[in-house]
């Protein structure tokens, strides 16, 4: 399915300012903070997946913003690519990197640890859109994914958004029980699975259209200080390729991305957890 995508101009407006802190949303935020802490020593338990959640984070944005998603989604997107696999904290290292194919109980155990993290983050209000990322993200289209088993559009948008990019990162990446696949090797894979039934069509259409310009240049939006602000101008010279037939385009504002940046988590830009493209 072809898609003509519009970049909208206020999908991320900035909410307005409250007059007072509620103690209780001081309490929760120091409680988000310390699940991003605990995503990042997820990720530093693996070399291999340095900035992968930042790329995951990044991507997923890319696409969110092409496909019009209102600034609360592209918020959850952000934080769904750093959290989406901090259930993994309670897989044993003998699972989690095992460099040769997992037995049958091994299996069992990687899969739980998207139900892991929902239980982990499902006590902040703050997260109530990012749960269903954490839970969802390797459902598959045709309903023989995990956890449980869904099909077609009963997974939620934003998981299936987001597992287009944890794929893409995963595939390029190396891991211990793989090496780093080549562009065009990784695209054909996804291109493969999308023919197979697994992943949704029209997100994929939309991946490759944004591919060339955007997200083959993630990594370095990644390293940049100013990683969401790169993204916003990559984004912003494609608004006139991206236009619906119908019309014009309205191109991507500088208050775009200024929300995102807000809320990007403290410490650094390695905060996440590892990814295993052999558990999908």
């Amino acid at each position: 399915m072809k898609r003509q995508i519009q970049f909208r101009s206020n999908a991320l407006d900035p909410p307005k300012a409250q007059a007072e802190a509620d103690p209780g949303d001081v309490a929760e935020n120091d409680t988000e903070s310390i699940l991003f802490a605990l995503a990042q020593a997820v990720e530093q338990r693996d070399p291999h997946t340095a900035r992968h959640c930042e790329r995951l984070a990044l991507i997923s944005i890319a696409l969110g913003t092409a496909l019009e998603l209102e600034r609360a989604s592209l918020l959850a997107l952000y934080q769904g690519g750093y959290l989406h696999d901090i259930g993994k904290v309670g897989i044993p290292d003998s699972i989690l990197f095992k460099p040769g194919r997992l037995t049958a109980e091994e299996w069992t155990v990687m899969r739980s640890h998207p139900v892991r993290g929902q239980e982990i983050c499902q006590h902040l209000r703050s997260l109530d859109a990012v749960l269903p990322i954490i839970r969802h993200h390797h459902e598959r289209w045709d309903g023989s994914g995990y956890p449980d088993g869904l099909r077609g559009k009963q997974i939620p948008l934003l998981a299936r958004v987001l597992q287009i990019a944890d794929i893409y990162d995963a595939l390029t990446s190396a891991r211990p029980y793989k090496r780093a696949y080549e562009t065009k090797e990784a695209l054909r894979i996804i291109e493969k699975e999308t023919e197979r039934g697994w992943r949704d069509p029209e997100i994929v259409t939309i991946f490759f259209q944004l591919h060339k310009g955007v997200i083959s240049q993630i990594d370095s939006y990644s390293t940049d200080p100013l990683g969401l602000s790169a993204l916003q101008s990559a984004m912003q010279n494609l608004t006139g390729a991206f236009r619906r037939t119908s019309g014009a385009g309205a191109e991507v504002s500088a208050r775009t991305f200024s929300p995102l940046l807000r809320s990007a988590p403290s410490g650094g830009s390695r905060l996440g957890a590892t990814d295993t493209w052999h558990t999908g």
